[in-house]
């Protein structure tokens, strides 16, 4: 079994960004997986998908993007999607290239293969990391968003228009009445995919919405969708990162 988190710091910029780092027992170097949380911040949930994560021989790093001090007001959905609207992709690249290089530099991994895996909010910067960042050989995204609401300075890009640029192989899982993410939007993601040549593969679940894999929201969790989509991307990180 995996040991207990060790609470890391590794710059980015000027700023310095905390995490907790998971990793199996036994000292031996493994894959490593970047872990992105959802819009409320790295909470239990997180560090439980770190933990799986570890236990199933992955060395996994839970990030905290708000290590500068941002608190999004969970209990307004218009202020968290304002809240998301406003924090600059740019930063958010920046401090998981920070991640990605820290984590590949630890021990813990010693230079093997790295992943990256994130939901909602985090599922939309897989997206973006795996068509922005390097050292990346394989992403898991679960319901992130494919489509931002304005371009702008903050929000530059589409994560799908950035599809072009991915450089590593792409998972996707979605759920079918997700009010989120469109299904249209989700089906563009597989036929640009394929239309680039690209390796992208989606799932997506029939009955499932939004955060269908989180066990902490039982108004939106769907156990049998998130123990099909947890299997399914175990398997691709290994036949990637191994």
């Amino acid at each position: 079994r995996t040991p207990g988190s060790v609470r890391v710091e590794f710059p980015s910029g000027n700023d310095t960004i905390e995490g907790a780092l998971y990793a199996p027992a036994g000292g031996a170097a493994h894959p490593g997986v970047v872990v992105i949380h959802d819009i409320r911040g790295l909470y239990d949930h997180y560090h439980d998908v770190a933990r799986r994560l570890a236990d199933d021989g992955f060395a996994a790093l839970a990030v905290n993007l708000y290590s500068r001090g941002e608190t999004p007001d969970t209990g307004d959905m218009q202020a968290v999607f304002r809240f998301m609207r406003e924090l600059p992709d740019r930063q958010v690249l920046g401090d998981l290239q920070a991640a990605a290089d820290f984590l590949a530099g630890r021990p813990e991994t010693a230079e093997r293969k790295l992943g990256i895996t994130g939901f909602c909010m985090g599922g939309k910067y897989v997206v973006l990391s795996a068509c922005n960042l390097r050292g990346l050989d394989a992403a898991v995204c679960w319901y992130g968003m494919l489509r931002v609401d304005e371009i702008d300075e903050r929000n530059p890009e589409h994560p799908l228009d950035a599809l072009p640029r991915l450089s590593c192989p792409l998972l996707g899982l979605f759920g079918k009445e997700d009010p989120v993410v469109p299904l249209e939007q989700v089906e563009q993601l597989e036929r640009d995919g394929e239309a680039l040549a690209r390796e992208v593969q989606v799932v997506v679940y029939p009955g499932a919405g939004h955060a269908f894999a989180n066990d902490t929201r039982p108004d939106s969790y769907r156990p049998d969708a998130a123990e099909d989509a947890w299997s399914r991307a175990l398997t691709f990180l290994h036949q990637h990162l191994d």
